[in-house]
C-alpha cells in the first residue's frame, strides 16, 4: 500500500471525516498531497476516485505529483485522458472544470475537488454533475480550498459548521499549521502583505470585502497641497481617450502628497508639455513613469529632454509589487494623500482577484478607472524603494 506521510493537521481532518468535507486552510497548508492521500485509499482498494481543478493549467501540478506518488503501483496510464489504472483493478481519474460536462456519467467512491472557491457556480456544478456520480457507491466527497470571499465554498463550508447538517463537517487552518513551513518565513509574509491579503491567504479567513485592497484611505487623506522646497518624486501613468493620464506628486521626506495633475483626450505633445510645467515648479529627483504602450517614445523623448524619467514595465507581478507596496503605506500609516473624490473613490474600490491559476490580481472595477491608483503607486514605489536618492533631479 502506498501511504503519504501527513502532518498532525491533516491527521485531525481524517479522523474527524464525515461524507461532505469542506477544508478551509492557508496556502501551502499541504492540500495537494492530502488529496493524493484521499484518492489513493480506495484506489487502492480497487475503487475508481475522481480529482476536478478549476481549470486545465490548474490540473498539471496535482497530476504530475500523483503520476509520480503512484508510480509503483500503476499498470496503466493515460497522459490524454489523465487516467491512472491501478494494481488491483482501482482508477484515479483527473479532471479540469473548465468544462464540466464532459466528466457527465462517471461513478466514483470518492471525489476530490481541489481550489474549490476558484469554481465558478460551485454549488451548481457540484449539485448537477459531480454530486450523481458518487451515488453508486454511496461515496464521499472533499471540497479543498484558500477562501475568496464569501462564495460557494464558503456556504459549504458554513454547511460543514452546522449541527443539523450531520453528513457535512468543515475545518478552517492556516498557513500556520503546517509544521514543515518556518514559521519565522509566514512572519515575513505578514510584513509584506496587506493586512487584507494575507488574512485571506495565509489565515485561511472568509474576509466580507475580499477582494478591496486599501484600507484606511480616508485616515491618510491628509495632505495638501503644496510648492515647498523638499525632495520630490514623480509617477506618472499614461492614457488619451478612454483611460486618463495621472501625474502625481510626492513629497519624499515627509511621505506626503503634494499634487496631482489629471487629463485625458489631448495629444501627447500637450501632455509632455504638462508633465515638464510640473517638473519644473516641484524639481524631482525621480519620475518614474509607465513604459507600456505609448509609454516608452513618450519617455524616451522626456529623457533626451532632460528629465529624470525611469520605465516601469507593468506586468501582473511588477503591477502587484507596487500596489501591495502602497497598500502597506496605507495600513501603517506611513503616507498622507490629498482628499481628492476621483482619487479616494478610485482606491476604495479597488480590487484583488485570484486568477483559477492561483496568481493575484489588481484591477479596478468594471467600468471604473485606476489610473490615480497607478500613478500614486509609482510615485510611492521611488519613496519606498530610495530611487530618488539615486538619480539627479530636474533643473529644468
Amino acid at each position: 500500500m502506498v501511504r503519504l506521510n501527513l502532518h498532525p493537521k491533516q491527521r485531525q481532518i481524517k479522523a474527524e471525516a464525515r461524507r461532505f468535507n469542506v477544508v478551509d486552510s492557508g496556502r501551502r497548508f499541504g492540500k495537494t498531497i492530502m488529496g493524493q492521500d484521499l484518492l489513493l485509499g480506495p484506489a487502492q482498494q480497487g475503487y475508481p476516485v475522481g480529482w476536478f481543478s478549476p481549470t486545465y493549467k490548474m490540473l498539471i501540478e496535482p497530476w504530475q505529483a500523483t503520476k509520480e506518488t503512484a508510480r509503483l503501483i500503476t499498470t496503466r496510464r493515460s497522459e490524454q485522458e489523465h487516467r491512472i489504472e491501478l494494481m488491483g483493478d482501482g482508477v484515479i481519474e483527473m479532471w479540469s472544470l473548465d468544462t464540466p460536462d464532459t466528466a457527465r456519467g462517471r461513478k466514483y467512491r470518492r471525489i476530490v475537488i481541489d481550489e474549490a472557491a476558484l469554481v465558478p457556480d460551485l454549488e451548481a456544478v457540484f449539485h448537477s454533475i459531480i454530486r450523481p456520480m458518487l451515488a453508486d457507491y454511496r461515496g464521499d466527497a472533499w471540497f479543498f480550498s484558500t477562501p475568496k470571499g464569501r462564495n460557494g465554498f464558503y456556504r459549504f463550508w458554513e454547511r460543514g459548521q452546522d449541527p443539523a447538517q450531520p453528513e457535512w463537517k468543515s475545518w478552517k487552518f492556516t498557513t500556520y499549521d503546517n509544521p514543515y513551513i518556518v514559521r519565522e518565513e509566514i512572519d515575513a509574509m505578514h510584513d509584506e502583505m496587506p493586512e487584507m491579503r494575507f488574512t485571506q491567504e495565509i489565515l485561511a479567513e472568509f474576509v466580507d470585502d475580499g477582494g478591496l485592497v486599501f484600507r484606511r484611505v480616508m485616515d491618510a487623506a491628509t495632505a495638501t497641497p503644496s510648492r515647498g522646497d523638499g525632495q520630490y518624486a514623480m509617477g506618472v501613468d499614461w492614457g488619451k481617450h478612454e483611460d486618463f493620464t495621472v501625474i502625481t506628486v510626492v513629497d519624499v521626506v515627509n511621505r506626503a502628497m503634494v499634487a496631482m495633475d489629471r487629463f485625458n483626450q489631448i495629444d501627447y505633445a500637450v501632455q509632455t508639455r504638462r508633465l515638464k510645467a510640473l517638473a519644473e515648479r516641484y524639481n524631482p529627483t525621480v519620475i518614474i513613469a509607465e513604459r507600456n504602450s505609448m509609454g516608452e517614445p513618450l519617455i524616451e523623448q522626456l529623457q533626451r529632454d532632460g528629465l529624470p524619467v525611469r520605465p516601469f514595465l507593468t506586468t501582473n507581478a511588477t503591477k502587484a509589487k507596487v500596489i501591495e507596496d502602497l497598500a502597506l503605506a496605507f495600513e501603517r500609516g506611513e503616507l498622507a494623500i490629498l482628499n481628492d473624490p476621483i482619487l479616494i473613490g478610485e482606491l476604495q474600490a479597488y480590487e484583488m482577484d485570484r486568477t483559477p491559476s492561483g496568481m493575484v490580481r489588481y484591477n479596478a472595477p468594471q467600468g471604473m478607472h485606476d489610473d490615480t491608483v497607478i500613478s500614486l503607486a509609482l510615485a510611492w514605489q521611488a519613496c519606498a524603494s530610495g530611487t530618488y536618492r539615486q538619480a539627479k533631479s530636474y533643473q529644468g
